[in-house]
């Protein structure tokens, strides 16, 4: 299984702390400034092979690789989100679920990173969620008429610290599931 990571420079000491964790990991840096960039560069990264692709304010859950590739076991050719902050995870843990929601970390099988990719180029959200790297991957999964796993409880958490993407969204975007 790949790894990828979106950094951007400024927070190399939590890539580090991450590849410490999973030593396999493969960053990709912001290079421009501009986090749906840097999520195309990432899928190119993984081209056709299976990958999961994280953010570089991602806190991992112990044994964090075994646990997701356990899951991934299960499904291997689904797209499985591994970060969630939705109430219905309190009340009816993981699921079938249509409405993608964050890029924190998540899993695209073989051949998904190709596909999302190839989608970017016609995309019709391009232009109203320039970041908005889950809007798109949730439309590209609507498109296709597929839901995807939302595995709970969350394997990794959202660091509190401001948004690299927008300054002005909460640090408060927590799991309500997440078990250092």
């Amino acid at each position: 299984m790949r790894y990828i990571v979106r950094a951007v420079l400024e927070r190399e000491h939590f890539v580090a702390e991450l590849q410490r964790r999973l030593p396999c990991l493969e960053v990709c840096l912001d290079i421009k400034r501009n986090a749906m960039d840097t999520f195309l560069r990432a899928l190119d990264m993984a081209g056709d092979d299976a990958c999961v692709h994280m953010e570089d304010d991602t806190v991992l859950t112990s044994g964090f690789q075994q646990k997701a590739e356990a899951v991934i076991a299960q499904h291997p050719d689904r797209v499985i989100q591994f970060f969630s902050m939705r109430g219905a995870d309190l009340t009816v843990g993981s699921r079938w679920d249509r409405n993608f929601l964050m890029g924190q970390c998540f899993h695209l099988p073989a051949g998904a990173s190709a596909s999302v990719r190839r989608y970017h180029d016609r995309w019709p959200g391009k232009a109203l969620h320039p970041t908005g790297l889950d809007t798109m991957v949730g439309d590209w999964l609507r498109e296709r008429r597929e839901d995807y796993w939302l595995h709970v409880p969350s394997l990794v958490d959202h660091r509190q610290v401001r948004s690299a993407i927008d300054p002005r969204r909460s640090t408060k975007r927590q799991s309500k599931t997440f078990a250092a």
